[in-house]
C-alpha cells in the first residue's frame, strides 16, 4: 500500500477547501480599530513597551561599543564624554538631556503604576485614566528638572 494521497482524495480536499472560502466570504467583517476611540491606556501601553526597548537597547549599543571602543581607537571614557557634552551650547545640552530623561521617567513613573495595579489598587476605570495623566504629568515635570540640574 502506498501512503501518497491519491487524486480523488486530492480533488476531495479541494472542494472541501473551496467550500470553506465560499462560507468565509459570507461571515460579517470584524470591525477596524479606527472607529473605536483612542483612549489613554492605550498611548502609555504602546510608549512603556518603546521607551522599554529604546533604554534597554540604548544600553546594551554604549555598553557594547564601551567594550570595544579601546580596540578602535574612540574614547568614551566619563572624563572624554564630560569635556565633549561641557562644549555643547546650553540649549542643546538641555534638549539632550530632556531627550534622555523622558523616556527614562516615563518607563519608571508607568513602571510603578503597573506595580500598583499588581496589587489591585487603583483599577476601575476612573482610577485607570487619571494614573495615566498623572504619569504624563510627572514624566514631563521630571525630565525638564533633571534637565536643568
Amino acid at each position: 500500500m502506498s501512503s501518497a494521497p491519491s487524486a480523488e482524495s486530492m480533488r476531495e480536499n479541494d472542494a472541501g477547501t473551496s467550500i470553506l472560502a465560499r462560507q468565509r466570504l459570507n461571515r460579517p467583517v470584524a470591525p477596524h480599530l479606527m472607529i473605536y476611540k483612542a483612549q489613554i491606556t492605550w498611548y502609555l501601553s504602546g510608549l512603556n513597551r518603546i521607551t522599554g526597548c529604546l533604554l534597554s537597547g540604548g544600553f546594551y549599543v554604549f555598553g557594547a561599543l564601551y567594550l570595544v571602543a579601546p580596540y578602535i581607537g574612540w574614547h568614551l571614557e566619563t572624563a572624554v564624554l564630560a569635556a565633549a557634552f561641557a562644549k555643547w551650547p546650553a540649549v542643546l545640552k538641555v534638549g539632550a538631556k530632556v531627550l534622555v530623561a523622558l523616556p527614562f521617567t516615563f518607563h519608571s513613573f508607568n513602571g510603578v503604576r503597573h506595580l500598583t495595579w499588581d496589587t489591585a489598587s487603583l483599577i476601575d476605570n476612573k482610577k485607570v485614566v487619571q494614573t495615566g495623566w498623572t504619569v504624563v504629568g510627572l514624566t514631563v515635570v521630571s525630565a525638564v528638572l533633571l534637565a536643568f540640574l
